[in-house]
């Protein structure tokens, strides 16, 4: 038994080494990127910003999937881009390059017939071509009018076969570009917001307390409400607080938790015999329904709340959660 428990940890200890191996060698292929670069990425740049279409980025294989990853990434920093399979292309998916296009071609050895096919093409229809290749000597860096230099001197793959180090630094400079262009264009969080509503930080910055306040089921109790029917309010309510109106749902005040803590070590046993409003506290933290969500959290951090209160005109219209 001891025998199988030695073997195994020495087969644990041999995962990490391999672990540590893909990590070193995948490090140092994307340091030596810098060493490659040069002024084809600026005047990539530079196409792609003045020009009036969008980026076509094709590739296939392992060099199409990291491409869709750059087009997402394009896309979402505010570069529009969308993907192209060489192979589509020649049945109907060519109709979708303008003139006005860039066409991003990835592959690793420069030679890939798919994407080579494609080149006429785009000649013909005057797209300016930009390449990702690992070989400049290649056909497809050669028939670029700027050619990205993704080589690698050998994969993590201990058969130095399948992708790995070259699809990581295709990866890498998919970001360069994609940063590049987004520090171009002077992108902000307000741009990338809208390109995820559905984001923590689209919410932050494009939502108001009314998108995202709660307003059904309220634990809402009347100024004479006694200490027990509280209690039980601020229970049923899930939400820690139970929020003082009257008639109307005009705001009176707010009781926590706390509130109700503190009352209980100041009266003892006659706690029960106090209502709302002698527990309540009179001036709670509110904004209104059009304040902008991401201001409301910040308000909460301040204050040290994680409940928040939305008034319309002094009278309760939801309530604002971390």
């Amino acid at each position: 038994m001891s025998g199988n428990l030695e073997s195994l940890n020495k087969d644990r200890t041999e995962h990490v080494v391999q672990a540590l191996r893909v990590f070193e060698i995948e490090a140092k292929s994307i340091l030596n990127l810098s060493n490659h670069i040069n002024d084809d990425f600026g005047k990539a740049v530079d196409s792609i910003l003045k020009s009036g279409g969008r980026l076509v980025v094709c590739g296939v294989g392992k060099s199409g999937l990291i491409g869709r990853k750059i087009v997402a990434t394009l896309s979402s920093t505010g570069t529009p881009s969308f993907f192209l399979h060489p192979t589509e292309a020649f049945h109907g998916d060519l109709g979708m390059v303008k003139q006005e296009d860039i066409v991003l071609a990835i592959s690793k050895s420069g030679e890939t017939q798919e994407v080579l096919s494609l080149i006429p093409f785009i000649k013909e229809n005057r797209n300016i071509l930009i390449s990702m290749t690992g070989n400049a000597d290649s056909l497809l860096a050669k028939q670029s009018h700027y050619h990205l230099h993704i080589g690698v001197d050998a994969e993590a793959c201990p058969l130095n076969l399948a992708p790995t180090t070259s699809s990581t630094v295709t990866l890498v400079m998919g970001d360069a570009l994609a940063i590049a262009l987004m520090s171009a264009k002077e992108f902000k969080e307000e741009n990338f917001a809208r390109f995820h509503p559905g984001g923590s930080l689209g919410k932050k910055l494009l939502l108001t307390a009314e998108d995202q306040m709660e307003k059904n089921n309220l634990p809402t109790i009347m100024p004479d409400t006694k200490f027990q029917e509280v209690v039980s309010t601020i229970s049923r309510g899930e939400l820690g607080i139970g929020i003082v109106v009257s008639e109307n749902y005009e705001l009176k005040g707010i009781i926590s938790d706390g509130d109700l803590r503190r009352a209980m070590e100041k009266k003892k046993h006659a706690v029960f015999s106090l209502c709302a409003s002698d527990i309540m506290s009179t001036n709670p933290a509110t904004v209104e329904p059009e304040q902008m969500f991401g201001e409301c959290l910040e308000l909460m951090e301040r204050q040290k709340i994680n409940r928040l209160l939305v008034v319309k005109d002094k009278f309760l219209v939801g309530v604002l959660k971390k």
